[in-house]
């Protein structure tokens, strides 16, 4: 999916989209490591779309009497709140627009709301995902589950050709 092609349809003829960005860990799991290589690939052909990584940590869970290995993504809310903070400091925003449930972020907005209290800050829900606490610290907030069409028009090719003439190829499990 062209994120920033999903976001731009969310904008008004008055808005400008200056840039998205895009919070995420490297998958631990081969086959899942190479389809998100596929899609941060893709998208970092757009310079709009800015990349910030954090990291899975390997944790050990116990579930009926076995111990299981699993991993925990570490620093994406960090990185988020960090990120939000900076760009309302910054004066580079006059709106920001969160696409998560995570009420972890309430926190910056907070801050956001108390050192500048004009600034609105959208909170899109992601399908199936939502936060009544969030929503009440939002601007405004919609959920995305009703925004299908836009989903659909902002899905990339099944082929795309980089720069250094590789070309990405849409996984199986996408079609």
């Amino acid at each position: 999916m062209d994120l920033v092609r999903f976001c731009e349809q969310f904008i008004r003829p008055h808005q400008e989209l200056v840039r998205v960005n895009y919070f995420s860990a490297i998958q631990k799991s081969r086959g899942k490591q190479d389809r998100q290589d596929l899609f941060l690939s893709a998208n970092k052909l757009n310079p709009k779309f800015h990349l910030f990584l954090g990291k899975f940590l390997e944790k050990i869970i116990e579930h009926n009497g076995q111990k299981i290995k699993t991993f925990e993504e570490k620093e994406t809310d960090v990185h988020i709140a960090v990120q939000m903070i900076r760009d309302i400091v910054l004066d580079q925003c006059d709106i920001s627009i969160l696409i998560s449930a995570d009420s972890d972020l309430i926190p910056p907005i907070d801050f956001i709301n108390e050192i500048k209290p004009k600034h609105k800050i959208f909170v899109y829900f992601p399908p199936s995902r939502f936060s009544y606490d969030l929503k009440q610290k939002a601007t405004n907030y919609i959920t995305l589950h009703n925004h299908e069409l836009k989903f659909k028009s902002s899905l990339f090719p099944d082929e795309i050709t980089l720069p250094n003439g590789y070309v990405l190829k849409k996984p199986e499990k996408w079609q």
